[in-house]
């Protein structure tokens, strides 16, 4: 596995052996990155059950300003820190504006960054996403109101239809029961206010 684009495109990035973890494919990536286009340039961005941490790497391979992961595995959350080293070392930058937080996406104050994000990427255990993805979204909600249009990238698979209160798919890309797909959302705007008659 490796980054598809950006200035560090084509550094190899470390995945646990096993099944803990289930990377983004390389396709999968390239397609979000095509939709995502100018946007992730200078973002901020949050990399939820972050495994490898490709989202982000990729994100700021392309341009993006710095962001944060939170991995809950310690191993996987090991392998995380050299990946993210290597990729700086790529793109010769220091890892200021860059932060890793070791536990449950569930649980970790991430909605406490310094800055709120830009673009959200959430790729959690397909068991699990039904359960976690109305908490996780009601507190994007709140905390994404702070920023100018950010996007919501949430792989999931092509089975699953998430509806989350308060936001709009935008696009979903992939297909397929058990197949991985991706739904990029956006916070739905406010409703109109009506001008007295």
């Amino acid at each position: 596995m490796r980054i598809s684009g950006g200035t560090a495109r084509g550094i190899p990035l470390l995945v646990p052996k096993g099944d803990a973890v289930r990377p983004a494919t390389d396709g999968m990536r390239e397609a979000v990155f095509s939709s995502l286009g100018p946007r992730v340039a200078g973002a901020r961005f949050l990399d939820l059950f972050a495994g490898s941490g490709a989202y982000g790497l990729e994100a700021l391979s392309r341009g993006a300003a710095g962001g944060l992961w939170v991995e809950k595995h310690r191993r996987t959350f090991e392998l995380l820190r050299r990946n993210i080293a290597a990729v700086c070392q790529s793109m010769q930058r220091d890892e200021q504006d860059l932060a890793v937080r070791c536990g449950d996406a569930t649980s970790v104050p991430w909605d406490t960054m310094d800055l709120p994000p830009d673009l959200v990427f959430i790729d959690p255990p397909y068991p699990m996403i039904e359960k976690v993805a109305p908490d996780i979204f009601q507190v994007l909600k709140k905390l994404l109101r702070q920023r100018d249009d950010p996007r919501v990238i949430f792989e999931m698979p092509g089975e699953v239809n998430l509806t989350p209160r308060g936001f709009e798919l935008v696009k979903r890309i992939g297909k397929g029961e058990q197949q991985p797909t991706v739904g990029i959302f956006r916070l739905e705007p406010p409703p109109r206010a009506v001008a007295p008659k």
